[in-house]
């Protein structure tokens, strides 16, 4: 065998071994993703055939220790969505105009110190986000209003909001420099500014990674917990405002979840369900979404 079959051989061996564990990691995340639905839809779908499934979704009390318990998650759900949107509507123009500033405006010495910074907040632990919360924004917005402790929606979104802004511009700048440059030199050749170019040229072109990085934030927000839980009041009933206190679907697990058995630990595992079902429809409406625009194209 000559040196260059050898070298051969030994490139075909570390190509095929590569290939068999890069097989083999893809394969181990599939399972872990499927066991994870299994565990969760084995334990929840008979809970809420149990508790009914009309009665558990759409139910307004929960009560599971009473004499006559009641899983009833709806506040829950509107609370999680009232938070969510909250934090959307604060997180998400501010997320993709950063992005674009860092991308096409940020001075080159600037852009050294505010990208680390930015960085810096999404390697930020949760339970800090919810301290500073408590002693920064919850003063802050009782203060303001003069209402309530200031725990409530108001605070939860605003905390939510500031979380997701590291997931949103992180994607949203890649997403900016990878449309080609081309794009913006056709922008001014037609005579456009650069603000022009910028928002209405690159910007569009960037949709679907700009959309990837806003589903992700929102993802984040949703299923947020520890953060929460310090801020929003865990209140289990219907929001009448935004300065009121709610629940979440993952306050309500966590704080539950330590003493809850049988039916209300079942029930608990059931709203896990629910959150996760949520999250599904949001990935796979932006799938669509991003397909639908590749169709366009």
């Amino acid at each position: 065998m000559t040196k260059t079959q050898g070298r051969l051989r030994t490139a075909k061996f570390r190509e095929t071994f590569f290939r068999i564990l890069f097989l083999i990691a893809a394969l181990t995340s599939i399972a872990a993703v499927l066991l994870i639905c299994i565990f969760l839809f084995a334990n929840g779908i008979p809970a809420m055939a149990e508790i009914g499934f009309f009665k558990f979704l759409f139910g307004k009390k929960w009560a599971p220790t009473n004499s006559e318990p009641s899983f009833g998650i709806f506040p829950m759900i509107v609370g999680s969505l009232y938070v969510t949107a909250g934090a959307a509507v604060i997180g998400v123009p501010i997320g993709i105009l950063t992005a674009v500033y860092l991308a096409k405006f940020c001075p080159p010495g600037l852009y050294r110190f505010l990208k680390p910074a930015v960085d810096l907040l999404a390697g930020i632990p949760s339970i800090v986000y919810g301290f500073f919360g408590l002693v920064v924004i919850v003063p802050l917005v009782r203060n303001s209003f003069d209402k309530g402790d200031g725990m409530c929606i108001l605070t939860a979104s605003v905390l939510l909001g500031i979380m997701i802004l590291p997931t949103i511009i992180g994607v949203s700048e890649a997403a900016i420099r990878a449309v080609p440059q081309s794009y913006y030199e056709g922008a001014l050749a037609l005579g456009a500014t650069h603000e022009r170019s910028v928002f209405f040229t690159v910007l569009p072109a960037a949709k679907s990674g700009v959309m990837a990085g806003v589903i992700l934030g929102i993802g984040r927000a949703i299923g947020e917990t520890m953060a929460v839980v310090m801020i929003v009041g865990n209140q289990a009933r219907m929001p009448s405002s935004i300065l009121k206190g709610v629940r979440t679907l993952t306050t309500n697990i966590v704080l539950e979840m330590g003493y809850a058995a049988d039916l209300h630990r079942e029930a608990l595992i059931a709203t896990a369900v629910v959150l996760f079902v949520f999250i599904l429809i949001i990935n796979v409406s932006f799938s669509l979404l991003k397909r639908k625009d590749s169709a366009k194209e």
